[in-house]
């Protein structure tokens, strides 16, 4: 196996493992509020990993779902940042 293949198939199970385990959380709780921060976490480490093994590949397709898919996970966090630092303020 080549290394951009290794860094490809690593950030896949990032991306895999996070969303088994926010889809386990949601199951549990299914309240939207329940959103753990572990997913945006891991969805910005999978997409990071992604664009490096685009980039390796030369593939500008991937390179830039890749980056726009880092993107929405970083809203995502400050998002859910936001949210909780609301939602402590209303003492929830």
């Amino acid at each position: 196996m080549t290394t951009p293949d290794m860094i490809g198939w690593g950030a896949s199970a990032i991306l895999i493992a996070t969303l088994a385990r926010q889809g386990w959380h949601q199951w549990k709780d299914p309240d939207p509020r329940g959103v753990s921060h572990w997913l945006f976490l891991g969805q910005i480490s999978a997409s990071v990993g992604f664009i490096a093994y685009s980039w390796l590949l030369h593939n500008m397709v991937f390179i830039v779902t890749n980056s726009l898919i880092l993107v929405t996970a970083v809203v995502g966090q400050l998002v859910f940042l936001r949210a909780r630092r609301k939602s402590k303020r209303a003492g929830r």
